[in-house]
């Protein structure tokens, strides 16, 4: 069975371009490079989807803290009155 799949996709030709460039200036597979760009895409995207879930969660429990008093906490930054966050 093999270990990877191919995939196919449509790009502009500048994009294809510039793979082409970085391909040969490090002397990678265009696949590679691909490759790579996908996973840094894929574990960025996961942890954002994650983190979100997680606060709609805590919001679902009531575990969230008012748009109006982060608001209010936030706009004392800087000052002589600057407070503690909200809990």
């Amino acid at each position: 069975m093999p270990r990877s799949v191919s995939l196919s996709f449509r790009t502009s030709r500048e994009k294809a371009q510039r793979l082409e460039v970085l391909s040969r200036a490090t002397d990678r597979a265009k696949s590679w490079l691909l490759e790579q760009a996908l996973d840094v895409y894929l574990d960025a995207q996961s942890w954002q989807t994650a983190h979100i879930e997680k606060g709609l969660n805590e919001l679902r429990r009531g575990e969230g803290i008012p748009h109006e008093d982060v608001a209010e906490w936030l706009a004392t930054w800087g000052t002589d009155q600057e407070r503690n966050r909200p809990r």
